[in-house]
């Protein structure tokens, strides 16, 4: 990928006759030059309805490449807020209130209870209707309310603009909102496809959603940097996965681990697909993927599963395993790939290899903060490194290994331990298909742990049975004191295995 300043040039990237966007069940790709188009035609309809560089549009829109092209049409002339459509419309009125949106981006005739949240707040809305006829994502914006403001900046966005808003997930605090610049994302699309060693013929399946950072720019501008296309799925289904699979016939897809293991779960009935297949690599984000889903997936796929490290400060890749010939390591989430990478002290000092502390990044694909947030930033910030929040260490060989969500880390009676080690654990019990790992509260010990765990199709095992598994493997205080056996475990808005909360959610907690 050359070196571009802004999404507008970006664009540039791909032939004009190339496919840029594609989506499945036969919707003919918009090409690269259509795409340039439809980005030129976007900035004009929204500079003459007085919205510009650096004014905030909101995007409520279903995953599908209308979703994907108006985010890097928005993108090149103004910055994007994609908020989840499943939002209600409390969580719309706080979003929408804490972005300052000057805009809202619907589908014509959309019920969101987005629609009525912005009217009581005075959000003018823009409705975005799908020409699929002209290509995969191609659209036209209008609206009938009116605009009061007039665009100050005018033009195409350059590096310094802010691209993109994001929300943290908020779990345990609320949500603190992350502006990422043109040179942010664009630093860090380039980065995955370096990584990747993404080519013009490559196609990516996207399965991700995308009000998600992973979605954005993972699967969808890494692609558009390399002049590659993107296919657009319209959600996660993994009872469809395998007939858009054989259709697009993808050259990669990326996902969290929890989709791994659905589309695992459905392969071996899909054999002559995979016998059919071009796939060049699998990559898996946002998540720990246990080491036993990894040799699953290189097993049945027959291509090496790439596992990288992303969070949203980081506009998503920090880190990631290389392909061959260079050695993947399951269980380590690679090498430093775009950002520096360093381990600190509490106190802010760097720690030699192999020892084990916070992790912390800067590069250019790094956030330059959080918004109106002087707190978070002081926590966050030290001596120009980003602190992830994430406690691991540097091998000998710069592999980074996570051991722990530092807010999820369990405290039994002062005995600190990361709820990924019994996770791995449980894993290689012949009859667990997913664990996720957490505390529970104790009146004595503040924390025992506890484990959720679903179990293989036609597999059978009782608590007592998995309890005594983990003794032999796990020292006693790390052995979960409670496993609770589901069909199903909760998940987040993305797909993730949550353990901050689920506690409470399986009633486990006062």
């Amino acid at each position: 990928m050359a070196q571009v300043g802004s999404i507008a040039e970006l664009l540039k990237q791909g032939a004009a006759t190339a496919p840029a966007l594609g989506a499945p069940e036969g919707v003919l790709p918009l090409s690269y030059g259509k795409l340039q188009a439809l980005a030129m035609q976007t900035l004009q309809t929204l500079n003459a309805l007085g919205l510009g560089r650096d004014d905030r549009i909101a995007i409520v829109l279903p995953n599908g490449p209308e979703m994907a092209s108006a985010f890097i049409s928005i993108a090149a002339c103004a910055t994007t807020a994609p908020l989840n459509p499943s939002y209600r419309a409390d969580e719309f009125d706080f979003y929408l209130r804490d972005l300052r949106a000057k805009a809202l981006v619907l589908e014509t005739d959309s019920d969101s209870p987005a629609r009525d949240v912005a009217s009581k707040l005075s959000v003018p809305v823009l409705e975005l209707k799908a020409q699929r006829s002209e290509g995969a994502g191609h659209f036209t914006l209008s609206t009938v309310d009116g605009f009061a403001n007039s665009a100050v900046r005018t033009g195409f966005a350059g590096s310094e603009d802010t691209a993109l808003l994001l929300h943290t997930s908020g779990t345990t605090s609320r949500p603190k909102l992350v502006p990422l610049l043109q040179r942010n994302v664009l630093a860090s699309a380039a980065h995955i496809g370096s990584t990747l060693s993404l080519m013009p013929h490559d196609v990516c399946l996207n399965i991700m959603p995308l009000f998600h950072i992973h979605g954005l720019i993972a699967a969808t501008l890494s692609s558009i940097g390399a002049g590659a296309e993107v296919c657009c799925s319209p959600g996660f289904n993994a009872l469809k996965f395998f007939s858009w699979f054989d259709e697009i016939r993808p050259t990669w897809y990326t996902a969290v681990p929890t989709m791994h293991q659905a589309i695992l779960a459905r392969a071996e009935r899909n054999a002559a697909i995979l016998g059919r297949s071009r796939l060049r690599f699998i990559r898996s984000s946002s998540a720990s993927l246990p080491p036993q889903v990894m040799a699953d997936l290189e097993r049945v796929f027959r291509v090496p599963v790439i596992e990288s490290y992303g969070m949203t400060e980081a506009a998503h890749q920090m880190a990631s395993n290389p392909l061959p010939p260079r050695p993947r390591k399951p269980g380590s989430v690679g090498i430093a790939a775009g950002p520096e990478i360093a381990i600190l002290n509490e106190d802010g000092r760097q720690l030699a290899g192999e020892e084990i502390g916070e992790v912390a990044i800067r590069g250019p694909n790094v956030t330059p903060g959080y918004e109106a947030n002087p707190e978070a930033n002081s926590k966050a910030f030290t001596n120009g490194w980003f602190r992830t929040g994430d406690q691991g260490f540097l091998d000998a060989e710069g592999y980074l290994r996570l051991t722990g969500r530092l807010k999820e880390l369990i405290n039994r009676g002062g005995e600190k331990f990361s709820p990924l080690e019994v996770d791995e654990v449980l894993m290689d019990h012949p009859a667990v298909a997913q664990v996720v790992t957490f505390g529970i509260p104790h009146d004595k010990l503040g924390e025992e742990a506890a484990a959720a765990v679903v179990l293989r199709e036609g597999q059978a095992a009782t608590e007592r049975e998995l309890r005594d598994f983990a003794a032999t493997r796990l020292v006693d205080f790390k052995v979960p004191r409670r496993i609770v056996i589901l069909t199903e475990i909760p998940k987040g808005a993305t797909g993730k295995l949550q353990r901050i909360g689920l506690a409470s959610k399986l009633g486990l907690a006062p």
